[in-house]
């Protein structure tokens, strides 16, 4: 079977067509025709527009929704009629009118005139919503509202109440916003969800969550079921205002069924789960924060930062701070702030003093509180030199000046150094500064007269406090006993009388002491009273100057008998530990005279062990800690590592573990051996 076809030049097409025993059917990706006999004098539109669907075959392919729309040739002259009928020109010509009225005065008149005179007489309620939904200013919304609401018929006029509230979000004025609602209800309205989603989110941009919670628990009054959106926002607005169970309550909540959270939502439980000490609460919600794809912006960092920096975790606080840098956020003056006091509440001395030069590089001005904050650090770890110069800086400063609590660092850091005339200087700058010395600058004074061996001034210092009227509290009592500590015996009575206006007890205890007139018992009864009766941020303190006050008197039995009181009272824990490969002694927070009291009852503990055909490990170590005291190049490890030497011990410092030092098994065996023979010949 074949058949032949061509083309004529003219817009007709022409088909040569012979007898067939069955109908052709054109196979093409337009709808399938039936060819039925064509005159050579018919168009193809002419024919296909004649085409009966019901004898041709032609399936209906326009469905209702393409009738409804008619294309049109863009370079027909008819194209800028249509154009301008169409949809987007009469929303751009109503932005227009938006925007005439919102430069325009709020006066009803002008208002009515300029719509009449823009929209004509065929209004529908679609003109209102896109007009009130792009205006910015509360008052002229307020009269277009009620212009539509006079020329329109409204069958969602609900609709144009919300787009009205959404202007007043705009501009944080909810005291319109409730205006506007209230006016809603006394026409009969009701409101739905986004009425209320509209309100809560003004409040929460007015920095009002109690608002929120106010509106939010309106809703079940009105029938209306909060959407997914409302939930997730007042998770922000209760962790706001305290309500932590119902935050946390729609927290999990929102894991479970999904909710879509932002990053302020998620900023304000890190902050929840910080304040309460859920640190570790505060990382997980910033990973899941994270793998849901919610971008942390700065607040969040600076949010997790501060939690860090109260976690005691500095080495968080650094990663956390690279995260920021490598997302291109710019730290900002809270960012800085919440470093500062991150690395000095951890004594991070040399990345605090990074931040506060990074800081004052870029222009930036620190507060009192952040001063006082890298003073105090300075203070506790000896960072002299850094504390003047910070002292310095701050005295330029034009929003901030030096306060008491400066002055009080200032002189605790010059008096733990023995600096004297500093210390003298700075109590006087105080003072002419309006600033009175309260209780620690004067214990600071004590500390610095007692370092540079001024007894009389320790004393006339004390007597100072009372004339004062200020009542000694423990931490002084504390000094005076660190004073005794470094006092010639001969000049112990002038301190111990001190003490005994303080702490009668404590005083006849050093008295005792002193004078070696005290039976052991006694001795222990009377200090395990005094020890269990003051507070326990000063207990190790006073135990620790107790113990260094016998060594200094030569009385190491009462020495050993006040440290075994300690491990008792549970002052000092875990002094020696023991394993298969190793036993160790633990002096870190010993004073020198404590450790060295522990170091002589391990001794013997190791002597007894032998003796007893107990196996020593491989490896014996004592641990001094790594860090040096904070005003002395000398610190724990090199008042022991002295004293080792005078023994002749076989400890050495190891190289790779700093504050540690080690021996061997065979090493501390002879030595030990040695040591109990030369005792055998002495006696």
């Amino acid at each position: 079977m074949a058949y032949t076809y061509g083309f004529c030049s003219s817009p007709s097409i022409s088909f040569n067509q012979r007898t067939f025993n069955h109908p052709i059917v054109f196979q093409s990706r337009s709808p399938q025709l039936r060819i039925t006999q064509i005159s050579l004098q018919e168009s193809v539109s002419e024919v296909t527009h004649n085409l009966n669907p019901q004898t041709s075959n032609l399936p209906q392919f326009t469905s209702d929704k393409k009738k409804n729309y008619i294309w049109v040739n863009p370079q027909s002259p008819k194209a800028s009629q249509y154009k301008h009928k169409s949809h987007n020109s009469r929303y751009s010509s109503l932005i227009q009118v938006t925007e005439a009225l919102n430069s325009c005065s709020p006066v009803e008149e002008d208002i009515f005139n300029m719509l009449d005179s823009n929209l004509g007489t065929k209004l529908v309620e679609q003109d209102g919503v896109i007009i009130l939904n792009n205006m910015s200013s509360p008052k002229t919304a307020r009269i277009v509202l009620k212009y539509f609401q006079d020329r329109c018929d409204l069958n969602r006029e609900i609709v144009l109440y919300n787009v009205t509230l959404k202007v007043f979000r705009k501009n944080k004025d909810l005291d319109g916003a409730e205006k506007v609602f209230d006016e809603m209800l006394q026409r009969g309205l009701t409101p739905d969800n986004v009425t209320f989603s509209t309100i809560i989110g003004c409040s929460r941009m007015r920095s009002l969550p109690g608002k929120a919670v106010e509106w939010f628990e309106k809703m079940p009054k009105f029938g209306i079921q909060p959407d997914d959106v409302t939930y997730a926002v007042m998770i922000d607005c209760y962790g706001r205002v305290g309500n932590v169970e119902m935050a946390l309550r729609l927290y999990d909540r929102s894991r479970t069924e999904k909710w879509r959270l932002d990053a302020v939502t998620f900023t304000t439980i890190i902050k929840i789960y910080g304040t309460s000490g859920n640190f570790d609460g505060c990382l997980t919600v910033f990973e899941e924060m994270k793998a849901l794809g919610v971008k942390p912006n700065l607040v969040c960092y600076n949010t997790l930062l501060d939690a860090m920096g109260r976690a005691k975790r500095p080495w968080q606080v650094k990663s956390i701070y690279q995260q920021i840098l490598s997302s291109g956020l710019t730290p900002s003056w809270a960012t800085y702030a919440a470093l500062i006091r991150a690395y000095a509440k951890a004594r991070y001395g040399d990345d605090a003093m990074n931040v506060y030069k990074e800081i004052r590089e870029k222009g930036m001005d620190l507060n009192n509180v952040l001063y006082n904050t890298l003073l105090s650090m300075c203070a506790d770890i000896g960072f002299v030199d850094e504390a003047v110069e910070m002292f310095d800086d701050m005295k330029t400063c034009t929003d901030c000046k030096p306060d008491s609590w400066t002055y009080s660092s200032m002189i605790t850091i010059f008096s733990c150094c023995g600096k004297v005339l500093e210390a003298e200087a700075m109590l006087k700058e105080m003072l002419d500064s309006g600033f009175e010395p309260n209780i620690y600058v004067l214990t600071s004074l004590i500390q610095c007269y007692g370092k540079s061996n001024r007894t009389d001034d320790v004393v006339t210092t004390f007597d100072r406090i009372i004339d004062l009227g200020i009542t000694p509290d423990e931490r002084t009592c504390g000094c005076l006993l660190n004073v005794m500590t470094q006092t010639p015996r001969e000049e112990l009575g002038k301190l111990t009388r001190c003490v005994d206006k303080q702490n009668p007890k404590l005083g006849n205890l050093i008295k005792l002491l002193v004078e070696s007139n005290i039976e052991v018992e006694t001795f222990k009864n009377e200090a395990s009273e005094i020890l269990g009766n003051v507070g326990p941020d000063v207990r190790k303190a006073y135990c620790n100057c107790l113990i260094d006050l016998c060594i200094n008197l030569d009385q190491l039995e009462k020495a050993c008998d006040l440290l075994d009181l300690g491990i008792n009272l549970e002052i000092y824990t875990d002094i020696q530990s023991k394993s298969p490969t190793n036993w160790s002694l633990h002096l870190k927070s010993l004073s020198l005279g404590a450790a060295l009291t522990a170091l002589h009852i391990w001794i013997n503990d190791l002597t007894k062990a032998l003796e007893e055909g107990e196996e020593l490990p491989p490896l014996l170590g004592i641990n001094t800690g790594h860090g040096k005291h904070k005003y002395s190049d000398k610190g724990l490890a090199g008042g022991l590592e002295a004293h080792l030497k005078e023994l002749n011990a076989p400890f050495h410092e190891a190289p790779d573990k700093a504050g540690w030092f080690l021996t061997t098994k065979v090493a501390a065996k002879s030595w030990l051996e040695a040591r109990r023979d030369d005792m055998t010949v002495a006696a």
